[in-house]
């Protein structure tokens, strides 16, 4: 790619990732309601503030799934929990929300999660990959080394690991497909 092509994508990036974003948040609602968990066994420890769920564990918050091998929620003194979600081996923890006032949903998978309800945000770490689907199709997707998600901002970050730094030395850069959207 000539020199100049090169400057021109580096300028367009940021608008093109802004447009992977677009103008719809995670529902509002989701941020409020409880969350029903599923799995094969629980432990809770009052004095630590922590409870543990394993084995195939399903979690809801309205919109919000979320499925995983492992999960713990600690709460902090002031009452904010921040849940903690690991994938069995060879496997990726899943997360699927409806976006706000659209037919289009946030979707992701990565070895780890972490989800921060107070932030309403949504980390997704390790072989980490995001889609948004428009209807079913998927139209936009991005993959990297750590993605967040702040559905109050609507900012996503993802970062990458510089080419030959991995283990496999292949390297976790950020790479991206962003759809046009259609009129």
């Amino acid at each position: 790619m000539p020199f100049k092509n090169f400057l021109r994508f580096v300028a367009l990036l940021p608008l093109s990732l802004s447009l992977l974003g677009g103008h719809a948040h995670a529902e509002k609602a989701d941020k409020d309601k409880p969350m029903n968990i599923e799995a094969d066994n629980m432990r809770h420890d009052e004095n630590a503030k922590l409870t543990k769920f394993n084995g195939h564990v399903i979690a809801l918050k309205g919109t919000l799934v979320i499925r995983a091998d492992r999960m713990e929620v600690q709460e902090d003194g002031q009452g904010q929990q921040i849940a903690r979600f690991w994938a069995a081996p060879q496997e990726r923890v899943f997360f699927r929300q409806k976006r706000e006032g659209v037919d289009e949903y946030t979707e992701g998978e990565a070895e780890t999660a972490i989800y921060d309800k107070q932030a309403d945000q949504m980390t997704l770490i390790q072989r980490a990959e995001a889609r948004i689907l428009r209807g079913t199709e998927v139209s936009n997707q991005v993959t990297g080394l750590k993605i967040v998600f702040n559905n109050t901002t609507e900012v996503m970050t993802v970062d990458g690991q510089p080419k030959g730094r991995a283990a496999s030395g292949q390297g976790e850069r950020v790479r991206a497909v962003l759809t046009p959207r259609k009129d």
